[in-house]
């Protein structure tokens, strides 16, 4: 860890918590029947147990997101999203899925709130993520085109065919790529110019 965070402290990367279900074995893609108290007391002992970390090496704690089953339940039950939002550090924002029970909550709670879009995850027709169990391969235009239809359109094409509003309001926006996916630097590298580009022609950077 002490020298994962002095090297993005270098490189000015910046670091987010990713806390998810106590679930140690299955790295919290179990789900978990957790009181509410319960969900706000494994918010803050994850999320400060990073802070602690990087607070002795000097490093800013920029963001929290919950992770894999802990995410897509609390984009669909306000109960456990409050409970969540309740255990958020005063000042930290929550990088989530606009248009859920977790924007919901956010915004009920006094979190900050940044819209997440996906560069190499799919959305189901009921506008949720679809997690695959074994990440398959993007073509690199496929990747391209999925992500210039979130930014430009505030919309995205459905695993039916379907297309579904992206209402991402003003917030900021973050998009999330992951690197066990296959071709994981190529997907990055696409959506990193596919931004820059967005962000030149409407004079953001």
């Amino acid at each position: 860890m002490q020298v994962t965070v002095r090297a993005c402290k270098a490189h000015n990367v910046f670091i987010g918590a990713h806390p998810g279900f106590p679930d140690l074995q299955g790295f919290g893609r179990c789900e978990m029947k957790l009181s509410p108290e319960e969900h706000t007391e494994n918010t803050v002992y994850q999320v400060g147990a990073l802070k602690g970390f990087l607070d002795k090496e000097g490093v800013e704690l920029n963001h929290m997101k919950p992770h894999v089953v802990l995410y897509g339940m609390i984009c669909q039950d306000f109960g456990v999203a409050e409970a969540v939002m309740k255990g958020v550090p005063k000042g930290l924002k929550v990088f989530g899925l606009a248009a859920t029970e977790m924007e919901r909550a956010a915004v009920n709670v006094g979190v900050e709130f940044c819209a997440e879009m996906y560069g190499d995850v799919k959305y189901s027709k009921d506008g949720m993520l679809v997690i695959d169990r074994i990440k398959m391969p993007w073509k690199l235009e496929d990747v391209e085109k999925h992500i210039e239809q979130q930014l430009t359109t505030e919309s995205v094409t459905a695993t039916d065919g379907s297309t579904l509003h992206l209402p991402v309001k003003d917030y900021p926006i973050s998009i999330c790529c992951h690197s066990d996916s296959p071709g994981c630097v190529g997907i990055i590298s696409t959506t990193r110019a596919v931004c820059d580009s967005f962000n030149k022609e409407h004079g953001y950077s």
